[in-house]
């Protein structure tokens, strides 16, 4: 409500029929009753508009009051609205009674919205007047059309994100609140769709219809409503579920250098989770469209879209749309995990959100911190992985796992933004470019990389073949360096040489090319037992895809135990490094015919 300098109240009566006298004086009286002042200080301007269809809309200050016919109908059509959207959600309701019913207890109301005015506009920001009771993270509506939320509360005035195109707004133009917090639709629709942050398909293949809407901000789950990580979530990678499992639940961080195959191995985890009643939502912040679109290709090609949904905000869309493109991601993530379903969401990147958050601060005017990013980085990300985790049985036992994706620069750990996401995470894999380079992938450095889980999501065949696998690695790194210059070794430093080199390819692995879990058991028992290291490394590649092929056809039910989660006991051992053993005998055989034919 404003009052000028002269204690005189200013209203604007807006009206397709002219007021009488009488409802002159009425809407007189009713200003003054409302801001207490005399009848006398209150000076009404009138203005004729047709487009209202009838009744009257009555503007005092930054306050409309609309009682105009073009007001109620939109009451009518949004409360119509309403009745859909609860029958969406209550398959079990009658159509025609609840729309019946929904109709006559629709009661209309002088509708009352407070209205604010642009003192400016530019590079996605607005800076607005006029609005003292907006919320923070609120939906506003612009004349044109456009949508903003609600980031920045002053004193005087407020600072609102653009979700559209700032050239339809100007300065001087007309805002009102929408009374309701931002959010996104969700549902089972999206599976399968390419939609942008405000859950818009832009796929071309048509509307979707939502089952729910979903603030894009929602508080985590607290302690009592989580329980332990325990069930593994296979990602397909050997090198990955043997030595750094991830479980539904777990926050799993992706960290290294551009161009290190990060992204791929996201992608093969969601490519593995076919058949295995876990959905999947991959984010893309910052990144460019032909990108995205040729991961969509890879999904398809993979039969993987079907449960998989993709949101994308490109790097050419305004900050504000990265911005919010995670935590809307992850409301409808949470419409699935809180129905009791497992939910794999993957986070691309990370770091190029974080710098669309210092572009949307510093354009608002917040201090500048370190590295010029605003001093809630931290909590940025904080609020939305912690919104990741597997549910207590009371909430269904549903959950999301989070694959955040950071990039370094330079393999530089320590920076702010990767030292932020390492603190709020439960483990990383860290990517080398030159582990990347010598032609190792995916390009794990095994000493930097880690699972806080650990073998509480693994089962329990894997939990016994991969035994040793870390220690001998690292005692492979540790002796390769010592023993490159020199030429006089003894028996058992060449053969610890030849089992690590061996392991060092066992761990490549193809690209989209992920492993079920008993093919990686019986991977990791056969090296294990030291049956590689007589196997030319150039060749382990193709022993590998035929012993995989042999066991396959020749012993199925070895897979079939393994993947109902019996464990590895020493029948089961022995009788896979017999079979491996039969294959390789054959396979020594066929190389000698091969070199003898060759010869």
């Amino acid at each position: 409500m404003a009052e000028n300098e002269n204690h005189i109240v200013s209203a604007q009566l807006i009206y397709a029929t002219p007021p009488t006298t009488e409802q002159l004086l009425q809407i007189r009286k009713l200003i003054a009753d409302k801001l207490k002042v005399d009848e006398g200080s209150v000076n009404i301007t009138e203005k004729y508009d047709a487009s209202i269809g009838g009744g009257f809309i009555l503007k005092v200050g930054n306050v409309e009051y609309d009682w105009s016919t073009r007001g109620r109908q939109q009451q009518f059509k949004e409360h119509i609205e309403q009745l859909r959207t609860a029958m969406r959600n209550d398959q079990t309701a009658d159509i025609m009674s609840v729309l019946q019913n929904g109709v006559e207890d629709f009661t209309l109301m002088a509708k009352r919205q407070e209205i604010g005015t642009v003192l400016k506009v530019g590079d996605g920001i607005a800076v607005i007047s006029g609005m003292n009771e907006v919320m923070y993270g609120e939906v506003v509506l612009f004349d044109s059309g456009v949508k903003g939320m609600v980031q920045n509360i002053g004193r005087d005035t407020i600072g609102v994100i653009l979700f559209g195109k700032e050239g339809q707004i100007g300065e001087g133009s007309r805002v009102v609140r929408t009374g309701r917090r931002a959010g996104v639709p969700a549902g089972s629709s999206f599976l399968g769709r390419v939609v942008n942050a405000l859950g818009e398909p832009i796929d071309g293949m048509g509307e979707i219809h939502s089952d729910d809407y979903r603030a894009i901000e929602q508080p985590a789950p607290g302690i009592v409503d989580r329980q332990q990580v325990g069930v593994p979530l296979q990602t397909g990678i050997l090198a990955i579920d043997s030595m750094f499992p991830i479980g539904r639940g777990q926050r799993e961080l992706i960290i290294g250098d551009r161009q290190t195959g990060k992204t791929s191995i996201a992608v093969d985890t969601i490519i593995n989770q076919k058949d295995k009643d876990c959905y999947c939502v991959y984010v893309a912040i910052g990144q460019k469209a032909s990108k995205v679109a040729s991961l969509v290709n890879t999904l398809v090609r993979a039969e993987a879209m079907k449960y998989t949904i993709v949101m994308c905000a490109t790097a050419a869309e305004p900050a504000s749309m990265q911005y919010i493109a995670p935590y809307a991601a992850t409301s409808m993530a949470e419409y699935f995990s809180q129905r009791g379903k497992d939910v794999l969401i993957v986070y691309d990147d990370l770091s190029k959100h974080a710098v669309a958050y210092r572009t949307l601060s510093l354009l608002l005017g917040r201090p500048p911190g370190r590295e010029a990013y605003p001093g809630d980085v931290f909590y940025l990300h904080s609020r939305l992985l912690e919104r990741s985790a597997r549910l207590s049985a009371k909430l269904g036992g549903g959950s999301i796992t989070a694959l955040p994706i950071v990039e370094t620069q330079d393999g530089d750990v320590s920076a702010y933004i990767p030292t932020n996401v390492i603190s709020i995470t439960d483990g990383q894999i860290f990517l080398e470019t030159d582990l990347f380079f010598s032609g190792e992938r995916p390009a794990i450095n095994v000493g930097l990389s880690v699972s806080r889980v650990g073998g509480a999501a693994q089962t329990k065949a894997m939990k016994k073949a991969c035994g040793t696998l870390r220690i001998d690695l690292a005692q492979y790194r540790e002796m390769e360096v010592f023993t490159q210059f020199s030429s006089d070794l003894d028996q058992t430093t060449k053969d610890m040489l030849a089992q690590g080199g061996a392991l060092m390819e066992l761990l490549k692995q193809p690209l989209y090319h992920p492993y079920s879990v008993h093919d990686m058991v019986i991977q990791l028992v056969v090296s294990g037992a030291r049956m590689l290291i007589d196997v030319p490394r150039d060749r382990i590649a193709d022993f590998r895809s035929g012993m995989l092929q042999y066991f396959a056809q020749n012993h199925p039910e070895i897979g079939q135990m393994i993947e109902t989660g019996q464990a590895l006991d020493d029948d089961m051992k022995t009788k896979i490094l017999k079979t491996a053993q039969s294959y390789k005998n054959a396979w020594k055989e066929q190389a000698g015919e091969t070199v003898a034919d060759q010869s």
